[in-house]
């Protein structure tokens, strides 16, 4: 097919690998091929680094981490999904105990490697293997740690009329720090979130003791006229010390208040102005607080913080220092909050180290320092007395409050870092358990493996990938759906936000979105804006901050240089879009450019302009870059588009969007559901499960293509070869298609051709009309893979037994079985067969003597045993595509095994033979240089086979794993193909969706004035209230398209103009036109009569420039009276199956509490009969429908017997009974001492007998 690209803008670079940030992050946990003394102090390494040494009470012995190395895993992907296994590593760490003697001296006492449990390894897909089930790990994007200043949330306001602001120093993890005014001005910290103290004395705690030591970090001046009204002077305090001009004595003392009599005496004195403080707020704090020497600021502290009277003062000093600053375990900004702290403050620190030599935290101080207080306090100051900037040497920093919601101030946690913190949890909940062992050992006879005790740190990684909020069961229908699930940004989940308590500004599309988080794909309900996804071209830093790249502008002038900019490095340039016309050598040709600056959109000249965007896709995600013609959809609809394309289920037969943006070549192949060469060659082989490359090198590679596999969600994922014997293959050649792609390009859905009108109501509401071909020719036909499960338990009497020979169990429901009792493969199987044969034993009875006799004469009955069998559940029917059994090793019989040897041994020889005599066949009409290729390909395949085989025997004589109790599994996979049906749910890529409400006989549909009928009818009346358009673009390019066979791509934001469009469907109309002259001069028509049928054809059969053609009713054949918008579109069948859905209930289970019929279909639960369909019944007065649904049918236990009965035995029916809520409620009532008591007309009421 050819291809017609309507982009006019070419991005710089492609974009990056869709899942580099799930394997970067996991790799750099791991670093598993990175040599022990060369790994990064981060993931595992990191996480053992800080949490060893580990050292007994007396510090006599100290247990030391030296490195970790991996094991093999124990089974591959496909086996451990199969077994239900975890694909995972052996972690096996070496540890050095020494031994401390009093002179100081260290004496190894041993070094040992210790098995540390296993840790699930990332699959090459980015997936990890959990028990057998495919799981993701979701990155949570989290407030990033630093310092951060916001304004009080009631916009309170001190006496002043000033602000109250307040600063956050914000930890990774550790104890927070808060500064904040109250209502007069006095600055408070909170430690931890516990009661406030004083800022001064937390900075006395520090070792600034002296209150002149305190003033002097903060003291700024300013000039006052004291001629100034009063009101203007009041609340100024005096700067410095004021001598007398004559005899040079301290008039007034530095930190007076300015009253009026001091104004007049100054005044007297000869002075017209005097230096007063700029901010007094550090003085007034300082007149408040009884604290005066460091000793006593420590135990004050030490006093709020542990609520303790008593105190020890070097547990009080030790305490603080151990809190905040220095210990990494307990506190730790990590390198992400020190990056912000010396970004945020760059100028303020250089100010304090200039001025009074306080010293520049390091890039790697990971802990608090009492600079960064400091800096902190003086900041909020600044703020306080609204300043807007700071300034020191060439260095100028913004001073205002920061958005909490700015991507600058959020970041993101993937995998390696969320599996590091669970990790260290487990890691210190060990290594108390290891210095309580430490300290209670004999010092002679101890070792590293004799202390540490795994158990703990096990259970914590299990804990994660089984139960987290972020360890996610993969969302697996089609690639594309696991593509972006494994890019999703989660909000919630540990140390996030909660769904119901997050606010609206959280979830709303912020301006640093913009090329890093998509503002269209997000889920609809209450998780809207809080799970988002990772736009096309955007990548994770290493401080976790989200970069998007930019084309670097000159002078006016693009260059090739592209930039990685982060949220807030982006605030300070000017950003043009990706559109901005240059001329051939890249100068911006307009006079002024369209562009953004901050959250703003503006226009500059060329000059001003620092970055251009780099494509007009990066703004949003991959499922929203699929969609066509995106910016004419409204953004709700568009997000619909993105949520349902991931629905869409893989079809039997695919076919490629003859509309699409050219991005679905990248999906399939990032996905990893197609196969990729890896090295220039020619195939050597094909066959429906492998493909032989031969490399240029002479080696022979091999790629097993997985066949009839079942997705998370029951779907079928399926590869066929794409390459046949003799092809010459390219390295990274798409060699083999998978689920839902074609010729390597993403393909979920169908072409149908299309019309828009009204059909007799069928299309009403959102409802479709399909013709009955697409049914004929499988054109939305799915394959949908279910496992079921049989287990043979160990139980009290004797062992469940898997077994053909089971009790009342006819002959014919038995024929699909093996000897064994378990369904051969390819029985077709439908509701209520046997699948499993199984036997249980039943309770203990009490057995008569002349029962025991006969048992004693007959040998055991069979009804000793009652029949357990796994059968197949309703609703599902369709053809079993394979059996696993897994066997423990000591349940297998010897002549069992044998069998299964003999088994195994028959289909090796039976492979072998036809190899050879393949070989020998080709070989037969070969030359020399072919026969040496043929000989090294049999032997590959011979090498292969062998494998397979020693493989099958070694699994044979070990047995299976199987849990605890269970002897044997048996799974049995069953496939049905389900062709659409009136009830299941289609739809575009634009959020069209609809139900299909009735499938008609071909002959019936619309059909064209050349009589082909159209495959759907859809309501007109679906797009203007939607106002998603881009569906009418797309019919009439799709129908260009079609005729003209060719595919369109029109990438988004930079496709095809409706002008382009109509030009093609022109010309598609005017191929028409030739082909119509063509077949009509074949036929002899000539000159006039030729072209009256040619005009005659153009007027009637052609369509108009906007794709309207006049249509005729299939079923009378006349034409319809206006002409109807009729054109390609792409349509998909999404997971919402009309199959799955259908059920229904006579008898079934009730809950025990209320007695009534359970809920739901995977219960076989009834439907629920509310208040409001009580109140529609009362409506129409139907009294005994309603007592009927209000007891029968719902919990009169009684009732529901008789009346099951007497409908069995065709007899009238009764009255209902007392159902069970009316008892409830008399027994609420009793407890609330009114007894209450049911009487019939005929009694009386007993009266109460007098005392």
């Amino acid at each position: 097919m050819n291809k017609i690209n309507f982009g006019k803008i070419g991005a710089p670079i492609d974009p990056p690998l869709l899942l580099k940030m799930q394997k970067d992050s996991f790799a750099g946990f791991l670093q598993k091929d990175v040599a022990a003394e060369k790994r990064k102090p981060q993931g595992l390494e990191g996480a053992f680094k800080d949490i060893f040494p580990l050292t007994n009470s007396d510090e006599s012995l100290v247990l030391e981490y030296v490195s970790y190395a991996f094991g093999e895993p124990k089974y591959s992907v496909e086996e451990s999904i199969a077994r239900d296994a975890t694909y995972a590593l052996p972690l096996k760490v070496k540890l050095r105990l020494m031994h401390k003697k009093e002179d100081g001296k260290e004496k190894e006492l041993s070094e040992q490697e210790v098995y540390f449990g296993d840790v699930p390894l990332m699959t090459d897909t980015a997936t990890f293997i959990i028990n057998g089930a495919e799981r993701v790990v979701v990155s949570q994007i989290h407030r990033s740690p630093g310092v951060i200043f916001e304004e009080d949330e009631e916009k309170r306001v001190t006496v002043l009329g000033k602000p109250l602001y307040f600063a956050r120093m914000i930890p990774y993890r550790g104890a927070w720090v808060e500064f904040e005014f109250d209502q007069n001005g006095i600055v408070y910290v909170r430690i931890d979130r516990k009661r406030k103290i004083y800022a001064t004395t937390f900075l006395r705690s520090l070792g600034f003791e002296s209150d002149d030591e305190i003033l002097n970090l903060f003291r700024e001046s300013k000039e006052v006229s004291l001629d100034a009204p009063s009101a203007a002077l009041a609340n100024e305090y005096v700067a410095e010390d004021i001598f007398d001009k004559s005899t040079g004595e301290i008039i007034v003392d530095a930190g007076k208040e300015l009253k009026e009599e001091l104004v007049k005496k100054l005044q007297e004195k000869g002075f017209t102005s005097v230096a007063v403080l700029k901010d007094a707020s550090i003085l007034i704090t300082l007149k408040k607080d009884p604290i005066k020497s460091q000793k006593e600021a420590v135990n004050h502290i030490y006093k709020v913080l542990k609520t303790q009277e008593f105190i020890m003062q070097e547990r009080a000093q030790g305490f603080l220092e151990e809190l905040l600053f220095k210990s990494v375990r307990r506190y730790d900004l990590t390198t992400v909050g020190r990056y912000k702290i010396l970004k945020k403050f760059g100028p303020v620190f250089e100010y304090f180290s200039k001025n009074f030599n306080l010293n520049i935290p390091a890039d790697n101080k990971r802990t608090l320092t009492r600079e960064d207080v400091v800096v902190t306090l003086k900041y909020l100051l600044a703020l306080y007395n609204g300043e807007t900037e700071f300034t020191e040497g060439k260095q100028t920093i913004k001073i205002g409050l920061d958005d909490i919601d700015h991507l600058g101030n959020r970041r993101v946690r993937s995998v390696g870092e969320l599996l590091e913190n669970q990790i260290r949890i487990g890691l210190v909940q060990m290594a108390r358990l290891v210095k309580e062992h430490m300290n209670n050992q004999d010092k002679t006879n101890v070792t590293p493996r004799s202390l540490v005790n795994i158990t703990q740190f096990v259970a914590q990684i299990r804990k994660f990938f089984g139960t987290s909020q972020l360890s996610q069961f993969m969302d697996q229908i089609n690639p594309l759906a696991e593509l972006t699930h494994k890019r999703r940004l989660s909000a919630l989940g540990p140390g996030g936000l909660n769904r119901k308590r997050a606010g609206f500004e959280v979830r709303d599309v912020h301006h640093t979105h913009y090329g890093r988080v998509c503002p269209i794909e997000t889920p609809e309900g209450p998780n809207i804006g809080l799970i988002t996804s990772l736009a096309t071209f955007a990548r994770v830093n290493p401080y976790g901050l989200i970069e998007t790249p930019y084309k670097k502008v000159e002078d006016g002038k693009a260059t090739d240089k592209v930039d990685y900019l982060t949220a807030d490095k982006e605030d300070e340039f000017f950003v043009a879009q990706a559109n901005t016309p240059l001329d051939n050598k890249g100068n911006i040709v307009s006079d002024s450019v369209h562009g953004r600056r901050f959250d703003s959109f503006v226009f500059q000249p060329p000059t001003k302009v620092d970055y251009m965007d780099i494509s007009p896709m990066q703004v949003i995600s991959v499922s929203a870059g699929l969609i066509p013609f995106l910016e004419h959809d409204d953004a709700n609809r568009a997000l619909m588009g993105c949520n349902m394309q991931r629905q869409g289920v893989p079809l039997l037969k695919t076919e490629v969007p003859l509309v699409s943006t050219g991005i679905e070549e990248k999906v399939a192949r990032d996905s990893g559901v197609v196969i990729i060469s890896k090295s220039d060659g020619e195939v050597v082989s094909v066959s429906a499960d492998e493909i032989m490359i031969a490399s240029k090198s002479g080696e022979i590679e091999v790629y097993n293509l997985r066949k009839y596999g079942r997705s998370n969600q029951d779907t079928c994922i399926d590869q066929t070869p794409l390459v046949v014997l003799g092809d010459v293959v390219k390295k990274g050649q798409v060699i083999a298609d998978g689920p839902a792609t074609k010729d390597g390009q993403l393909a979920l859905g169908q072409n149908l051709l299309v019309a828009y009108m009204p059909w007799d109501g069928y299309n009403f509401e959102d409802a479709m009309l399909l013709s009955e071909k697409l049914i004929q020719d499988d054109r939305f036909t799915s394959v949908h893979i279910r496992e079921f499960q049989a287990e043979a338990r160990e139980t009290k009497g004797r062992p469940e037994e898997i077994t053909k020979d089971i009790p009342n169990v006819g002959s014919e429901d038995l024929l699909n079985l093996d000897e064994d009792g378990v369904v051969k493969a390819g029985s077709y199987v439908q509701r209520g067969d046997i699948l499993v044969g199984k036997t249980a034993p039943k309770g203990e009875q009490q057995t008569t003597p002349e029962e025991r006799l006969l048992r004693v004469l007959f040998g055991k009955k069979a009804e000793d045993v009652q029949d357990a069998s796994l059968r197949v559940p309703p609703g599902v029917s369709g053809k079993v595509i394979g059996v696993r059994t897994f066997v423990r090793l000591e349940k297998l019989s010897e002549k069992e095994r044998k069998k299964k040897q003999e088994e195994i041994r028959e289909v090796y020889d039976a492979a072998k033979a036809k190899l050879r005599k393949d070989k020998k066949e080709q070989l037969a009409g070969a030359n020399k240089s072919e026969s040496s290729q043929i000989e090294s390909l049999y032997a590959s395949k011979e090498e292969i086979l062998k494998k397979s085989y020693e493989a099958e025997k070694e699994r044979l004589k070990k047995g299976d794993e199987l849990p605890v109790s269970v002897n044997k599994i048996v799974k049995v996979y069953i496939a049905a193909k389900l062709k659409v049906q009136v009830g299941d749910k289609l739809a575009g890529r634009h959020g069209n969706k609809g139900i299909v409400a009735r499938i008609l006989p071909v002959e019936d549909m619309p059909r064209l004035p050349d009589g082909t009928p159209v495959d759907c009818v859809l309501s007109p009346l679906a797009i203007p209230s939607r106002m998603n358009v881009g569906q009418l673009l797309e019919i009439m390019l799709g129908w260009a398209g079609k005729e003209l066979k060719t595919q369109m791509i029109t990438p988004v934001f930079d496709g095809a103009t409706e002008e382009q469009i109509k030009d093609y469907v022109e010309k598609a109309k005017a191929q028409l036109f030739a082909e119509k002259k063509k077949s009509l001069a074949a036929i002899g028509l000539k000159g006039k009569e030729l072209d009256d049928a040619l005009a005659k054809f153009a007027q009637e059969s052609l369509p108009t420039s906007d794709c309207k053609v006049t249509l005729y009713d299939g079923r009378t054949g006349e034409a319809f009276m206006e002409k109807v918008t009729v054109g390609v579109m792409y349509v998909m069948k999404l997971n919402h199956l009309v199959e799955d859905k259908m059920h229904a209930r006579s008898t079934g289970p009730y809950s025990l509490i209320t007695r009534q019929p359970l809920g739901g279909k995977a219960q076989f639960g009834g439907q629920r009969f509310g208040e409001m369909e009580v109140w529609a019944i009362e409506g129409y007065g139907a009294a005994h429908i309603l007592q009927e649904f209000l007891t029968v049918k719902s919990d009169d236990v009684e009732g529901r017997v008789k009346m099951y009965d007497s409908i069995i035995r065709g007899e009238s029916i009764s009255e209902p009974g007392i159902p069970e809520s009316f008892k409830v409620l008399v027994n609420e009532l009793r407890a609330l001492s009114l007894n209450v008591e049911l009487l019939n007309k005929e009694t009386t009421p007993k009266p109460e007998e007098k005392e």
